[in-house]
């Protein structure tokens, strides 16, 4: 496909082959070093130790720990228990602050522990919680507040820390986009009470499946710990009341693996970052979230803006036009927590107070990137969006047209 082909047939949408043979997707798992991690499972298997904090759970505590340079990392069996657990070890009740514009995980955990999560707008150069907004949600109810350090873009630390200390309130950070990115020369890991990272399949640092919370909080830390173990306190000696949170060894093998290729990872996502930049410089109506490059940043995530005044074509539209060709484009975080149940019934007319998250959560678009991702694949991506745009009115019409026609068969 050509941006200068006028050809609307060659689009898969209507009719024409798909762009690419397999389908690319949004955070495709990354590997590393195959042949390492099987050595490593092979140990496991030989030592026959796969769970209860065994060796390699133990050095990738450790490792985490010191790329971060905090005193705690607990590791867990996945991100949202860990986020559970951290809740629950800071003591939070009532209503904790956090933004909507956030995978619908960071308002569940405090909803499944009987916490009113209290939806807060976010600055939209930054896609992350508003700090000048939150003051004005906070009730005598409000005991936290729970930022998001979106895309692996932090929050503003220093104005949430203020507010929590000035009306004496637990901080914490939902820090899943942002393992191994920084913050004013500080790695993220660092700030309020605890920060909860995901090492998820789809994060470019994967555990297969996984999370850990870390702190500099020694009391914090030693009740997480109790907490992710049923309260276990030595052998046969429970202290505390807790679940089952534990990492696996097979997991913590892959994080292993995968913290030795973590340079390469990141190499490749700002490689790719710079390709987008470079291709969608010149696409009227579509901007990409800009990283700071001054800071250490993982570049995982391709984050478009989509301006319909401009494209003079939807996102959704647009999104519809790139999966036929097998570019499987997302839409983070449609339509924003407050818009998923329980908490449209529970808070029906939420939306009034967040018109920057509605705004954002019609506009963004993310596309594939990673290692499983070339830089002639992301040309032709941006070729399917430049052609889409160009091209806007035709296909309008001729969606409409498949519309009308759809309508008339079924009737």
């Amino acid at each position: 496909m050509n941006s200068s082909n006028k050809n609307l047939q060659e689009l898969s949408i209507f009719g024409g082959q798909p762009l690419f043979q397999e389908k690319l997707y949004v955070g495709r798992p990354n590997i590393g070093d195959r042949t390492r991690l099987l050595e490593r499972i092979n140990d496991m298997l030989d030592r026959r130790w796969f769970s209860n904090s065994g060796p390699f759970v133990q050095e990738l505590e450790q490792c985490i720990a010191d790329l971060l340079g905090v005193k705690h990392c607990i590791a867990m069996c996945n991100g949202t228990v860990a986020l559970e657990i951290a809740i629950r070890a800071a003591e939070l009740k009532g209503e904790v602050i956090v933004p909507s514009f956030t995978f619908v995980a960071t308002a569940h955990a405090l909803q499944w522990q009987e916490i009113t999560p209290v939806f807060c707008d976010i600055d939209p150069q930054t896609h992350t919680i508003n700090p000048w907004r939150v003051e004005a949600m906070i009730t005598p109810r409000t005991t936290g507040i729970i930022g998001v350090h979106l895309w692996g873009q932090p929050c503003n630390v220093e104005a949430l820390e203020e507010i929590a200390q000035k009306h004496n309130l637990k901080l914490m950070f939902d820090a899943s986009h942002a393992f191994s990115c920084s913050y004013k020369g500080n790695m993220i890991g660092n700030f309020g009470d605890a920060e909860i990272f995901s090492f998820h399949a789809t994060k470019f640092f994967n555990t297969f499946e996984g999370g850990a919370v870390v702190t500099n909080n020694d009391e914090l830390a030693n009740k997480i710990r109790l907490m992710k173990n049923f309260g276990f306190s030595g052998y046969d000696n429970v202290t505390y009341i807790g679940i089952n949170g534990k990492m696996n060894e097979v997991s913590a093998a892959m994080g292993l693996t995968s913290l030795e290729s973590i340079e390469e990872f990141t190499k490749i996502n700002y490689s790719n970052y710079k390709h987008y930049q470079a291709e969608i410089s010149d696409i009227p109506g579509i901007t990409l979230f800009p990283f700071n490059e001054s800071e250490s940043c993982n570049y995982q995530y391709i984050v478009l803006e989509i301006n319909e005044e401009e494209t003079r074509i939807s996102r959704n539209q647009l999104i519809k036009i790139l999966h036929a060709e097998n570019v499987i484009a997302r839409r983070y975080f449609y339509p924003g927590c407050h818009r998923m149940e329980p908490y449209r019934s529970y808070f029906p007319h939420a939306g009034l107070l967040l018109p920057e998250t509605e705004k954002l959560a019609e506009r963004v678009l993310i596309l594939p990137t990673g290692t499983a991702i070339e830089e002639l694949d992301i040309i032709k991506i941006c070729q399917i969006l430049k052609f889409a745009i160009t091209h806007s009115e035709e296909i309008q019409n001729r969606l409409s047209l498949n519309v009308l026609k759809t309508v008339l068969v079924n009737s």
